[in-house]
């Protein structure tokens, strides 16, 4: 009964048992691809520590900062703020729109003077705290009501419509994706699904001749149509293809990869980290990463059936889809499985912005499993 009562206020749980509820099956394989990545940026900046490995651990250094904060915070604070950090999130991506920085085609960074951040990254954490917030607390009968569903409609919505306009479609599906899955989660009629995915369709001539840029619908021309134009639209993934495959069953050797280190493969640090790995370690290689990526996944899907609380089991819900959505349309990209969009290899690919907002993600999910036993109120008391 001690036991319980401890239990079911946070406040009076020390720092020692809420170690001793660590859930360091989630904490290994985290670090494990971490430390990939590392071991593969320096291949690709030829050897050396510069430009992307010390960069990119120096990131995770902070990224571990915005870990611990995370999962050892109260969680009631999270609960309160939730929607906070969505708003935040939604604001910078408005920002971006007027004021934000062009890169690569692109007008999706905001300079913040000392970093360059994505709020397009950090909007998919703040939405998957949102939702869990929005639903938490419904029971059965209010989750079968199309009208709940409306809130959580326009959260998605807006952000989305800026990130199409940035452009970055791939982030935009992203979106789609985690917040369908979270309605599928909580119970949402099964119907309004179909009734989507006809109006889905119905839109598609407009989105394709109105809402999609030239270089967009190349892509998905090249997607359908790998040969017909390699040196153009079918560039990127023509050599991700050459490079994944030639790396055979066991990959050329560490530093060893030729399209990757003559510079043949486009974003090998970025989006296409995961082509590099493939060239230089082959499929054995590609293998392992994938297998830690499915032990993250079930990791996080047991510890949302374990969480007794439901804010707790939508953020582990909500960030297990996410990170999902994050490797499978990367990898299913550079193998040519999907269309080329802008989607970062999740705690691989160069870059601050993914990484802090996983990290973070990952330590909410720590926070709700430390915090699983713990019965909260829809005012986080």
């Amino acid at each position: 009964m001690a036991r319980q009562t401890r239990v079911s206020n946070a406040n009076m749980m020390t720092f020692h048992e809420k170690l001793s509820r660590f859930s360091w099956g989630m904490f290994v394989p985290m670090c494990m691809v971490l430390t990939i990545s590392i071991v593969v940026l320096y291949s690709a900046g030829g050897g050396n520590w510069k430009p992307f490995a010390l960069s990119q651990l120096m990131k995770i250094v902070l990224g571990f900062g915005v870990f611990f904060i995370a999962a050892f915070s109260n969680i009631k604070t999270w609960v309160k703020s939730a929607y906070l950090i969505y708003a935040i999130a939604l604001i910078m991506i408005i920002l971006v729109t007027f004021v934000g920085h062009t890169g690569m085609g692109a007008q999706r960074w905001l300079n913040l003077g000392f970093i360059h951040v994505q709020p397009s990254e950090l909007i998919k954490i703040g939405l998957v705290v949102a939702l869990a917030r929005y639903f938490a607390w419904f029971n059965s009968v209010e989750l079968g009501q199309f009208k709940n569903y409306l809130i959580p409609g326009l959260m998605l919505l807006i952000p989305f419509g800026l990130i199409v306009a940035q452009p970055d479609l791939g982030t935009a599906l992203s979106l789609g994706m985690i917040t369908v899955g979270v309605f599928y989660i909580v119970g949402a009629n099964k119907k309004w699904f179909i009734i989507a995915a006809i109006l889905g369709c119905m839109a598609a001539p407009v989105v394709w001749y109105g809402g999609l840029h030239d270089y967009q619908r190349g892509r998905i021309i090249t997607f359908i149509n790998p040969d017909s134009d390699i040196q153009g639209a079918g560039y990127q993934i023509n050599q991700a293809k050459i490079a994944f495959g030639s790396g055979g069953m066991t990959g050329k050797g560490y530093m060893q990869g030729s399209q990757s280190q003559q510079s043949f493969l486009p974003e090998k640090q970025t989006d296409f980290i995961f082509t590099m790995l493939g060239e230089e370690f082959g499929f054995i290689g590609a293998f392992i990463l994938l297998m830690i990526y499915t032990w993250i996944v079930v990791v996080l899907f047991w510890c949302a059936k374990l969480c007794r609380n439901r804010f707790g089991q939508l953020i582990c819900f909500g960030f297990m889809l996410n990170f999902f959505v994050y490797y499978f349309i990367n990898i299913s990209m550079v193998l040519g499985l999907l269309p080329t969009v802008g989607v970062p290899l999740p705690l691989m690919s160069f870059g601050g912005s993914s990484l802090l907002s996983l990290m973070f993600g990952f330590g909410l999910c720590q926070n709700a499993y430390i915090h699983k036993d713990q019965q909260l109120s829809a005012k986080g008391s």
